[in-house]
């Protein structure tokens, strides 16, 4: 970009310097930053709905701890979040859990309940199903006793 410099005649017979950027300098300005926003829009909002899928992660480590915990007192896993000490918090939470017949927070519109939880007196799988885009797809987590957890439906890359 070049800086344009022009001299006029002002009243009573002064120079006057006039800097600025031409018409053509601004538009390419303006493309060239509608061309980045282009690019970084799109990815920003991905990383803004993979840090969501943190809550539901989060919660289920400490569902999978809080079940530990119970194993080693009673030596048998329960479906009772009230009973492994877990509840859900905040005002923002994007996410259902179930384990057993035990669910916690409100199912997000357009999901439905999961048929992938299960306790018995050896194992658990406990399931956080959520809604973080607002689209049909619902993001699905599961963890297991062994705290293998997976993403059995990822709502990001939908």
């Amino acid at each position: 970009m070049s800086l344009t410099l022009e001299r006029r005649v002002g009243m009573g017979g002064v120079l006057k310097s006039e800097h600025g950027f031409s018409l053509t300098e601004l538009m390419i300005v303006v493309a060239i930053i509608g061309i980045l926003a282009t690019i970084a829009i799109p990815n920003f909002l991905r990383y803004q709905a993979r840090a969501k899928q943190t809550e539901a992660k989060n919660n289920l480590v400490a569902i999978h701890t809080a079940e530990i915990a119970y194993f080693a007192e009673h030596n048998s896993y329960i479906d009772d979040f009230n009973a492994i000490g877990f509840a859900v918090s905040g005002s923002s939470q994007r996410y259902y859990y179930e384990l057993g017949k035990a669910s916690a927070g409100t199912l997000p519109p357009g999901c439905s309940t999961s048929t992938l939880d299960s306790v018995s007196s050896t194992g658990f799988v406990a399931v956080a199903i959520g809604n973080i885009d607002s689209d049909a797809t619902c993001d699905v987590w599961t963890i297991d006793q062994d705290k293998v957890l997976k993403n059995v439906i990822n709502d990001v890359s939908s």
